[in-house]
Parts: structure tokens; sequence; C-alpha cells
């Protein structure tokens, strides 16, 4: 389910909506003053970090320091 950033026209809070299917105007109310009007914003994806083999190997190379010899205070 997708949630976006937006900014109220009006009064120039940032807020975000979370749409259950279809991103409709008609959900995009300024929570501060009320507002429809808006400005959609640019929002960085979210990564998740998970546990898969290729992840576990580049910390695991932290761990002996030979990544960044040790400068990266991982280790």
């Amino acid at each position: 389910m997708p949630i976006f950033d937006y900014q109220c026209n009006d009064c120039g809070k940032i807020y975000d909506v979370f749409h259950k299917g279809k991103e409709l105007v008609e959900d995009i109310v300024c929570p501060s003053c009320g507002a429809t009007g808006f400005k959609k914003l640019m929002s960085a994806p979210m990564v998740s970090m998970g546990s898969s083999s290729a992840s576990e190997s580049s910390y695991s190379s932290c761990d002996t320091g030979s990544c960044c010899g040790g400068s990266c205070g991982i280790n």
C-alpha cells in the first residue's frame, strides 16, 4: 500500500497519506488546517536490510576489517 508525502499550499505543513488502493485526490486533506490544496513531494523509497547471504557476506568482511581497514568503526 503506497504512502505519499504532501505539502499543504495554505499552511506549508508536510504530511503523509496512506492510500489503500488508487491515489484519490479526495483523500488528500491537510491534517493541520483542513485545506485540500497540496503539492506532492518526492520521498525516498524505504529500504529494508534483509538477511540475504549477499548482505551477510558484506557485513562479515567488516568484522575482519578487510573491507575498509577498520576505519569504518564497525569492527
